[in-house]
């Protein structure tokens, strides 16, 4: 079972010796909108009687604005589909190159590649610049795709998928970034809502691009075909419309200040933890050595990582001021359970579809509309609250409320429920989960300083990731052990054909849902084993319900910060210290929020 996962990361230049705190705080110019990439940008006029200055950011046209948020939807949406979009396809690829090896790496090499990359694109973007790294990203991308369509063999296509995650994960990341650049605290919810609502629908109609292409059409390779053009129209107006200065820093320059060892820490960890997750229960059991040394060592890995960034890093990935308080932290980890339970049924109600409602693969796609369309309403609307409200807390409040009612009402329905329950369940689901999906980012934004920007945004894509990969491998875990616990009285059941029930067992469930009709079960039969299915996955519900509670628990540890309505340019390149020095004495976004608080 190939993990779904999904995105980003890093990076600040300052040390927490250089904080200070008792400067008075700077005049900040009055910007609405567009940030500068630019590290020696001429600055803004002072107040009267200030020696300080502040860089200002030049206007976008409306113009401008619109052809860059289509090239920044269409590379998240090209991120987001091609974590899912091969899903369906798996089996035809798996036949086609005859080689197993498929059914993990297809869908492995991608996210893992997706997933450990994330916590370093923030970081050289930061130096170099958001729209160079933007369109390296791009251009990898297409790279990798292209190097999928054309695979002769498992070994290449493999290969391009690994490539298509690098580009993939900078793609994802990026485009929050520069969206965060572009707009203030309080008019960027509505566009990251927007950015992160084209995501929740790329993963979610992925599959069923996928079945389309490989049923329809008849050919696997069409599901990285599709990814050329419109990668390509993408970089070609985000080349031409995205109009920002960069720092041009010296190649150089900028890899002597990269935190490598950072780097490789957690590239490693990473990689460690997520290949014992995608190991467990496909390749190896959980049990196994190669699984446990992985979660091992992935872990003592990331711990050395945190020592890194804590005591030696001078440019560090992760910057640890981020979570200098319990109202600092709380924003990752609401963000963290809600990815968790929405990727878990996102995930999962495809299954509960095919196995309970005896649906299509293709159909089952379909049965995530729900889901999907209130998803992105709500987003809009939470995001246009934000905009004129200047506030994120109300909006998280309520949008928990809906999780949790709606995750609950999951566990109410009856095997022989009509589907306009499971409908409204899911609006319920959407509504909690649209309305939350940018304010946590933002509370973490509000509570730290412009100069962290893409930190606090990489990070919370990596949160986003790990997140993900383990509500999956949680979520089937949870899926097999209750079928294993159903098996001995499926089989006492089943009657004369209780050897049958082996092929749903455990293990093997998750994969054997069309089996239930092309096995010679009659119909009576086939009941009784789609009730084992709909039971089982209660249990799955039953757990998302408990994070969602947990995440609403959390939420009480979230602060209530002041959405700014002026936008400051991005502090960027191999100097970046002594420039925000100049543009802030010394001190700190978040401390100008605590003195507003």
């Amino acid at each position: 079972m190939s993990k779904a996962l999904g995105l980003a990361r890093v990076s600040s230049s300052i040390n927490p010796k250089n904080i200070v705190n008792n400067r008075a705080p700077l005049a900040r110019a009055n910007v609405p909108n567009a940030a500068v990439d630019n590290a020696n940008a001429a600055p803004a006029r002072a107040p009267s009687g200030s020696s300080e200055q502040a860089t200002e950011s030049p206007r976008l046209s409306s113009a401008n604005i619109a052809w860059t948020m289509m090239s920044l939807c269409l590379s998240v949406l090209l991120s987001a589909l091609d974590l899912t979009i091969v899903t369906p396809a798996i089996p035809a690829i798996v036949g086609s190159f005859q080689s197993a090896a498929g059914y993990t790496w297809v869908g492995g090499a991608y996210t893992l590649a997706y997933a450990a990359v994330t916590p370093v694109w923030g970081s050289v973007s930061d130096i170099w610049g958001r729209k160079p790294i933007m369109l390296i990203a791009v251009a990898i991308f297409l790279v990798g795709s292209l190097v999928c369509a054309l695979a002769p063999k498992m070994n290449a296509l493999i290969v391009g998928r690994a490539i298509q995650g690098l580009g993939g994960s900078g793609m994802g990341i990026m485009v929050n970034i520069v969206v965060s650049d572009m707009f203030s605290l309080r008019d960027r919810g509505l566009y990251l809502a927007i950015t992160s609502l084209v995501w929740a629908v790329g993963s979610a109609i992925g599959p069923v691009l996928g079945g389309v292409f490989t049923e329809k059409l008849r050919s696997w390779r069409w599901c990285f075909w599709i990814n050329l053009p419109v990668g390509a129209v993408s970089f070609l107006v985000l080349l031409f419309f995205k109009r920002v200065q960069s720092p041009r820093t010296p190649i150089a320059a900028g890899l002597k200040v990269i935190d490598w060892t950072g780097s490789v820490l957690i590239v490693g960890g990473a990689l460690m933890v997520l290949l014992a997750l995608e190991f467990g229960d496909v390749v190896y059991s959980w049990s196994s050595a190669t699984v446990i040394c992985l979660l091992i060592f992935g872990t003592a890995v990331m711990a050395l990582f945190v020592v890194n960034e804590w005591k030696i890093a001078k440019n560090p990935i992760i910057p640890l001021w981020l979570f200098a308080s319990p109202s600092k932290v709380a924003p990752y980890v609401v963000f963290a359970c809600n990815s968790y339970v929405f990727i878990g049924q996102a995930y999962y109600l495809p299954l509960y579809a095919q196995s309970a409602l005896a649906a299509t693969a293709l159909m089952s796609g379909l049965y995530l509309l729900p889901l999907i369309v209130s998803c992105a309403l709500a987003a809009a609307a939470a995001g246009i609250f934000m905009q004129r409200t200047g506030k994120y807390l109300p909006v998280m409040y309520i949008a928990q409320g809906f999780l949790v009612l709606g995750s609950g009402l999951l566990i109410s329905l009856k095997f022989e429920s009509n589907i306009t329950k499971l409908v409204i369940f899911q609006i319920l689901v959407g509504i909690g989960v649209g309305m939350n999906i940018e304010a946590p980012i933002l509370a973490a934004q509000a509570a730290a300083g412009v100069r962290d920007t893409a930190a606090v945004t990489a990070t919370m894509g990596f949160v986003r990731s790990l997140s993900t990969a383990i509500s999956v491998v949680v979520g089937g875990v949870v899926f097999q052990n209750e079928m294993n616990a159903k098996n001995g009285e499926l089989a006492s059941r089943l009657g004369s054909d209780s050897s049958l029930a082996n092929i749903f067992n455990g293990d093997n469930a998750a994969s054997s849902v069309e089996k239930i009709s092309t096995v010679g079960l009659n119909v009576d039969q086939q009941v009784l084993v789609r009730k084992t299915y709909f039971e089982a996955l209660r249990m799955v519900w039953v757990m998302y319900v408990a994070f969602a509670g947990l995440a609403t628990i959390l939420n009480l540890f979230v602060r209530a910060r002041k959405l700014r309505s002026e936008n400051e340019g991005a502090v960027l390149g191999v100097d970046r210290s002594r420039q925000e020095d100049s543009r802030t004495n010394g001190v700190t976004e978040m401390e100008l929020n605590d003195q507003h608080d």
